[in-house]
C-alpha cells in the first residue's frame, strides 16, 4: 500500500520549474518579436501562444501534483494504447505538417498537438509499471526487458518515420537509461546499446539530409549557406555573447539569420544576449532540476515512483543536453527544443505534466 503524504511538494523543484518557464516566456519574447511582426503584423503572436501553453500547462501540473500517481500504474495499458492510437492518426486526415515537410503534429479542431510528445510520458509510465512488477527477475531479459524494449522499438520506428528521428533517439535513450536505474546488467545494457546503433546507422543512411548533416558535423563551413547554415549562425550568435552578453534583446543573429531561434536555437539567443554568464545561469538551474529529480527516485517510497521519477528526470536532462550540444556544434543538428524554454505548446505542456508527476512523488519522498 502506498505511504502516506509525509510534506508537501519538493519547493526547490517547484521554484525551478517557475523560474524557467517565466524565464522561457522572457526569452521566446526576445528571440521572436522582431520575426514576428515581420510576418505576422504581431510582435507579441509566440509569447501570447507560449504564455497560454504554459497557463495551461500549469493548470495539468498542480493537478497531477496531488493526483496519486499509483493510479498511472492501473493506467499504464491504456496510456500505452493512447499513445499509439495518437501516433496513427499522424498518418491519417487529422496529420499536417507546420512550416516543414514532416508530419508530425495533429489538428484537433484548431488544436495542434504533437503525439511523440506525449508518447515520452505514456512509455515511461508503461516501463516503470512493467519493471517494477518484474523487480526480482530483472536480470533475465525476457521477463524484465525483452517487453519494454519491444514497446520502444515500435514507437522509435513510429516517431522516426514521421520523420524525426532526433525525438525518436531521445525517448529510446530516456527509456534506455531508466531500464539501467532499474537494474538491467551493465554487460546487457551495453550489449543492446551496441546493437540499437545498427537501426541508427540505418535510419541515417536511409535519409540523404541526414547524411548531410553527419558530413556537416565534421565541417560545417564545406557548405556554409546551406547544410551549415544553421550550426555556423549558432556560432556566431554565441561568440558576440562573450562574458556578460549584448544585452535582453539586442541580438543580432535573430534578425532573419538564425533560423527558428524562438524554437530548437533559443539558446543561442541566450548565450548571445545575456553571455556566458546568462548561459551557464541556465545550465545550472536545469542541473539543480536534476538532482532535485534523482534525489525524489532515490527517495521514493516504492519502486514503481522511484522508475518513474527518474525516467522524467533521465528524459528532461537528455533533451537538455542533445539541445545545447547542437547548439554549441558538439552534436549534429536535430530538431530537439529545450524544454519549459523553447516556444512550443506541446513540449512544455507535457513537460509541466511530467514535472506535477514528479512533485507528486515528492509529496511521499522522505526528503530532507
Amino acid at each position: 500500500m502506498p505511504e502516506t503524504e509525509k510534506h508537501g511538494v519538493d519547493r526547490p523543484l517547484l521554484l525551478v520549474t517557475l523560474i524557467l518557464a517565466g524565464f522561457g516566456l522572457l526569452m521566446v519574447f526576445s528571440a521572436s518579436f522582431v520575426a514576428a511582426e515581420e510576418a505576422l503584423g504581431d510582435p507579441y503572436h509566440y509569447l501570447k501562444r507560449q504564455a497560454l501553453w504554459i497557463a495551461i500547462g500549469m493548470g495539468a501540473m498542480f493537478v497531477m501534483s496531488y493526483l496519486p500517481y499509483h493510479k498511472l500504474k492501473r493506467w499504464s495499458i491504456l496510456l500505452l494504447l493512447a499513445n499509439y492510437v495518437l501516433l496513427a492518426m499522424v498518418f491519417s486526415g487529422f496529420g499536417t505538417e507546420l512550416g516543414t515537410e514532416a508530419r508530425r503534429w495533429l489538428n484537433l479542431g484548431g488544436v495542434i498537438l504533437q503525439p511523440a510528445e506525449f508518447s515520452k510520458l505514456a512509455l515511461l509510465i508503461f516501463i516503470a509499471a512493467y519493471m517494477s512488477s518484474k523487480s526480482l527477475k530483472i536480470r533475465h531479459f525476457w521477463t524484465a526487458s525483452f517487453i519494454p524494449l519491444l514497446f520502444v522499438a515500435i514507437t522509435f520506428v513510429t516517431i522516426q518515420a514521421q520523420p524525426d528521428l532526433g525525438t525518436a533517439l531521445v525517448l529510446a535513450a530516456g527509456c534506455g537509461l531508466v531500464m539501467l536505474f532499474a537494474g538491467m546488467p551493465v554487460l546487457q545494457a551495453s550489449g543492446l546499446f551496441l546493437a540499437s546503433l545498427v537501426p541508427v546507422a540505418y535510419y541515417t543512411m536511409k535519409e540523404e539530409y541526414r547524411m548531410q548533416r553527419v558530413f556537416t558535423y565534421f565541417d560545417p563551413w564545406a557548405d556554409a549557406s546551406g547544410s551549415g547554415y544553421q550550426v555556423i549562425q549558432s556560432l556566431y550568435a554565441l561568440g558576440p555573447g562573450h562574458i556578460f552578453g549584448t544585452g535582453l534583446g539586442r541580438s543580432r543573429q535573430k534578425l532573419f539569420y538564425l533560423p527558428e531561434p524562438q524554437n530548437d536555437f533559443i539558446f543561442a539567443v541566450i548565450g548571445e544576449e545575456l553571455g556566458f554568464i546568462g548561459a551557464v545561469i541556465v545550465l545550472l538551474l536545469y542541473l539543480i532540476f536534476v538532482w532535485r529529480g534523482f534525489l525524489i527516485a532515490l527517495k521514493a517510497p516504492d519502486l514503481f515512483g522511484s522508475l518513474l521519477a527518474a525516467g522524467i528526470t533521465f528524459m528532461i536532462a537528455v533533451q537538455v543536453m542533445v539541445n545545447v550540444s547542437v547548439v554549441t556544434g558538439t552534436l549534429p543538428v536535430t530538431g530537439i527544443n529545450l524544454p519549459l524554454i523553447s516556444a512550443g505548446g506541446s513540449s512544455v505542456f507535457f513537460t509541466l505534466v511530467g514535472i506535477g508527476i514528479l512533485l507528486n512523488i515528492s509529496r511521499k519522498a522522505q526528503i530532507n
